[in-house]
């Protein structure tokens, strides 16, 4: 990790460094996505299929490409009963957590016979990207899964890559079962983006795709956003922990390397007005890279992505973090909840020495699909707002749009638009007479 003292130039660095990372700067691999989509596109399930064999192995027919029930049951037999009861565990913490996220209809109505209002309607179909192989992870197929769920979505069809033999991950299936998918297919990468966006013959088209997935997953979400919606595109995972001299450099260093361990490209950054907190906190990051299994990871994340930045005061600490933005920011300091206070871009805020990051990844209840590369100054956890759409709802009765309609009349006539003032007109041009 590189310490670095906290000044304008390497605020500045710090930021362009980390913005190195974004899937927005891999546009090289565009024009092989756009391919794959466009072919997809017209050919449907031939290209589908054809891709599935060349990038993953598995020959798939429209008589195999989806989950059967039998599978989903066999599923439960290859996964360990005390697993199975934890995803059920979490399940109910994150299913409580978005319930409260809920918004309902509203109408106004007023004396005058004006009823204002908002529709809220789920979407009707999403589908949900998961990656498959090594990189399975069935705390994200909650995490996706849930606030659709609890949103009303009717149809959630999930996607994930299979093996050479045509099998899914197992942990990755119970999970989608626990929490509620309706459709699963055995497609994944760029291609079954392209299916999810424009349908194929096994396939429907959704009306969103949401879900964390490689370079081309993500380059193909942005592609194929306007005929659909996305979430986000989403780069590298990052953790920033802001402490000082009263947090345990243990704790601290065990934090930061739970999110370096995620790829190379990961970020874990320490920021401190601490010196001796930075030191110990390097002595036990050397320490558990001696035992942890993914160490050489874990190192190139840190030798690329991983720094230690040195405050004079915890107020330039606090704009430094909000700079960054990072996806998950823990805050271990003697008075946690009033430096959150202070916090204006986070993904999802971590306090106290005991709120550790993989805390949210698995249990507590909030999202951990979070914004990344500076997106928390603009982006939201992903949440059940996604997964609805809102409509306007206008009603005047006449004795309510009369004392106005001059009003409105003029104001088209100002922007040269007599066809709008015209409608309002034409409902009072006898009493205008």
């Amino acid at each position: 990790m590189k310490t670095l003292k906290i000044n304008k130039e390497t605020t500045k660095n710090i930021l362009n460094d980390l913005l190195k990372r974004s899937p927005n700067n891999y546009d090289s691999y565009a024009g092989q996505v756009q391919g794959i989509l466009d072919d997809v596109k017209e050919k449907g399930d031939e290209a589908l299929f054809g891709y599935t064999l060349k990038f993953d192995g598995c020959a798939l027919s429209s008589d195999t490409v989806q989950v059967t029930k039998e599978e989903i049951a066999a599923a439960y037999e290859k996964v360990d009963d005390s697993l199975v009861g934890i995803i059920r565990k979490a399940l109910v913490n994150i299913r409580e957590y978005h319930e409260k996220q809920k918004q309902y209809s509203w109408f106004d109505s007023k004396p005058d016979g004006t009823i204002l209002g908002q529709k809220v309607t789920p979407l009707s179909s999403v589908g949900v990207y998961v990656p498959g192989g090594k990189a399975a992870y069935p705390s994200s197929v909650l995490m996706n899964i849930v606030p659709a769920k609890v949103a009303g979505v009717e149809k959630i069809v999930m996607v994930t890559p299979p093996d050479k033999n045509g099998e899914v991950t197992p942990a990755t299936l119970v999970a989608a079962n626990e929490a509620g998918a309706t459709h699963i297919y055995k497609v994944g990468g760029a291609q079954a983006i392209a299916a999810l966006a424009y349908g194929t013959e096994s396939i429907e088209k959704v009306d969103k795709i949401v879900g964390p997935g490689n370079i081309y997953v993500a380059l193909a979400k942005k592609a194929v956003y306007g005929h659909v919606s996305i979430d986000s595109i989403a780069g590298p995972s990052e953790i920033l922990v802001l402490a000082d001299e009263t947090a345990n450099p243990r704790f601290v260093a065990a934090d930061l390397l739970s999110q370096a361990e995620h790829d190379e490209l990961a970020s874990a950054i320490l920021v401190t007005t601490s010196p001796e907190l930075a030191g110990k906190v390097e002595k036990e990051i050397e320490g558990f890279l001696q035992t942890l299994s993914r160490a050489e990871i874990i190192r190139k994340s840190l030798d690329n992505f991983g720094y230690i930045l040195l405050a004079d005061t915890l107020e330039e600490a606090i704009d430094i973090t909000n700079n960054i933005a990072s996806e998950h920011l823990e805050i271990v300091t003697a008075n946690p909840f009033e430096v959150m206070t202070k916090i204006r871009n986070a993904g999802a805020i971590f306090l106290g020495s005991y709120s550790s990051e993989p805390l949210g990844d698995y249990f507590a209840g909030p999202n951990h699909v979070l914004p990344t590369n500076g997106t928390a100054k603009f982006f939201s956890p992903l949440g059940v707002d996604d997964f609805i759409k809102k409509s306007s709802i206008i009603y005047y009765s006449r004795e309510a749009l009369q004392p106005i309609h001059n009003d409105i009349e003029a104001f088209a006539d100002a922007e040269h638009l007599t066809a709008h003032g015209n409608s309002i007109a034409v409902r009072f041009e006898e009493e205008d007479r």
